[in-house]
């Protein structure tokens, strides 16, 4: 009897649909395209054929890697945005170590300098920016999801600190004001451009600093006022 010459070779089995060929891992390069697509359309104006053709991969390998579109715009979030949120408490731990009680212009500006260093970080860290402005545009119960999962121990840690360095502030108006705070830096990182039309286009451009370092001065100002809130 013949044997047949094949079959010592070791059997291979057919690689899945959407399997990527070889070792390679393409998941940070589908996270690329898609915080570049996500951040110009919106989650609901975007499409995974277009994350796709920008990756320049099939629709097919983005979802064996990443199984829906909820699933990738979540995972893009989460990428950039708990750095950012891991930043926070590295720089308040660095204050709270130090012998010296922080200020609360020290405060102000340890909780918004991530934010800054991602958007001049590059195209990258400007286009997360763009989509955590559009995230927080969104009411819907997911968007909040995220927003909590991300930003909320470092914010509520930073309003603890900010209590100690305002003893003459009640807790709720610091968290009140935080609030105002977070709403005012998201949209001096998002809508600079809208300055010049205020000022009849006699601001000009404002570097990283020149606004960071104002703003700062602004918020501080905002959270060390006295408080007005009625006693119940």
């Amino acid at each position: 009897m013949t044997k047949n010459i094949d079959s010592n070779k070791p059997q291979t089995r057919p690689r899945r649909p959407g399997r990527p060929a070889g070792d390679k891992d393409l998941r940070v390069d589908i996270l690329d395209s898609a915080e570049q697509v996500f951040s110009e359309h919106g989650y609901n104006g975007s499409r995974m054929r277009d994350i796709a053709s920008r990756c320049n991969v099939n629709q097919a390998l983005i979802n064996y890697y990443f199984q829906s579109k909820q699933h990738l715009f979540d995972q893009v979030f989460l990428r950039r945005g708990k750095h950012i949120g891991r930043r926070r408490e590295e720089l308040l731990d660095a204050l709270i170590a130090d012998p010296t009680a922080p200020s609360v212009e020290a405060l102000v500006r340890a909780y918004l300098t991530p934010q800054w260093d991602m958007k001049y970080s590059g195209e990258a860290g400007a286009a997360f920016v763009k989509l955590q402005a559009r995230l927080h545009a969104e009411p819907e119960d997911h968007a909040l999801r995220l927003r909590r999962e991300v930003y909320d121990r470092s914010a509520k840690r930073y309003i603890v600190a900010l209590c100690e360095a305002l003893p003459h502030v009640s807790q709720r108006t610091v968290g009140l004001r935080m609030a105002f705070l977070i709403g005012a830096y998201l949209f001096m990182l998002n809508d600079v451009d809208r300055l010049n039309d205020l000022t009849d286009n006699q601001l000009g451009k404002v570097n990283k600093l020149e606004m960071l370092n104002n703003l700062v001065i602004f918020l501080s100002s905002g959270m060390t006022a006295p408080d007005h809130t009625p006693i119940p």
